[in-house]
């Protein structure tokens, strides 16, 4: 069902002359992972839009915002039409752009309910909404810019997966293509909706799914570990803790987890330390890590390590979340069997 509504879309705004015509569907998120927890009821796809030669300028100090300029003029001419007054290539200006060619599109399309939800204040995601009796299915669609250039300055020391991946691997990620996805930075004073965040979407789907330190990990004939249970179980676990306590909880989100994940695939290199039989164990160890940086108001992102993604404003928060781990933890996770 969802492969046939954007089809249809991409194939129409694809037909369309002019601004989103080079677009590339790319499926992202827990789904195409295979780490998807609960019913299959949302989808992320990435509308990828190639960019050539542009220039990055930080917008604060986290090195994941920036702003986009063109050195010189684009080879892409209609993207002139969403560059701002201060020469930047406003964000918002291609979000409504595209919102309001899909939301002509979605009239055309036969045999299915398609609607696009109303917008969410600084969501980078236009939103489809897909009647699927007895419920509905939302598809999140994300326009990213693929630029051809090397990852800025502030990916310099992440992705540390050396001794878990190997050098090659981490070579062959650092040459694939820069994203950047059309989000707004909540950071900045006067709110414009010209900032863009890297997006690594594309190298996570890839380290998810070639996951072990042998090359033979989980593949058919080899041996399976339990790395991808674990993230399940983390995921889940915060699904079920905040739809308990929404409004504490609001500002956590998956990403915290998966990367919580990813530091914990860094510690624990060796398919050995994550033996499918030993889920309790391994979960427990990656928990633990979790709760460690919540209680420091510490993670930091595992591509950008200058951006620590608990924001220290929020520390009640993390401390909230703690307790309700420790809590679940200590009796047996009573939230798994609600």
């Amino acid at each position: 069902l969802v492969n046939q509504v954007v089809s249809h879309l991409v194939q129409a705004i694809r037909s369309k002359e002019g601004s989103f015509s080079s677009i590339e569907r790319q499926s992202a998120g827990s789904y195409y992972e295979r780490v998807k927890i609960s019913e299959p009821n949302e989808f992320d796809i990435m509308l990828v839009m190639p960019v050539e030669r542009i220039q990055l300028d930080e917008s604060d100090d986290t090195g994941a915002y920036y702003y986009l300029a063109f050195k010189r003029n684009p080879k892409e001419k209609y993207l002139l039409n969403f560059v701002d007054e201060d020469g930047k290539l406003s964000a918002f200006k291609m979000l409504e752009a595209l919102r309001k060619t899909i939301k002509q599109e979605v009239k055309n399309i036969k045999n299915v309910e398609v609607t696009v939800a109303r917008k969410k204040a600084g969501s980078p995601a236009i939103t489809l909404l897909i009647k699927n009796p007895p419920s509905e299915i939302s598809v999140d669609i994300i326009l990213t810019l693929e630029v051809q250039q090397s990852w800025p300055l502030s990916t310099h020391d992440g992705l540390k997966i050396e001794q878990w991946l190997g050098t090659k691997v981490k070579r062959e990620f650092k040459f694939k293509s820069l994203y950047l996805v059309a989000k707004q930075n909540k950071r900045e004073k006067v709110l414009r909706g010209n900032t863009w965040r890297l997006s690594f979407s594309h190298i996570e789907k890839a380290m998810m799914n070639n996951h072990g330190n042998s090359k033979t990990c989980c593949e058919s004939d080899g041996p399976k570990c339990c790395r991808k249970d674990c993230l399940k179980l983390l995921k889940y676990l915060l699904e079920q803790l905040k739809m308990k306590h929404p409004k504490e909880l609001k500002k956590f989100c998956s990403y915290h987890v998966k990367t919580a994940f990813f530091r914990s695939c860094v510690m624990w290199p060796n398919d050995s330390d994550w033996h499918f039989g030993d889920l309790d164990h391994c979960f427990q160890k990656c928990l633990g890590y979790f709760v460690d940086c919540l209680q420091k108001s510490q993670l930091l992102h595992f591509f950008i390590p200058q951006y620590n993604l608990l924001s220290l404003e929020d520390k009640a928060s993390h401390h909230f979340l703690s307790r309700q781990i420790s809590h679940e933890w200590n009796n047996g996770f009573p939230v798994f069997w609600e």
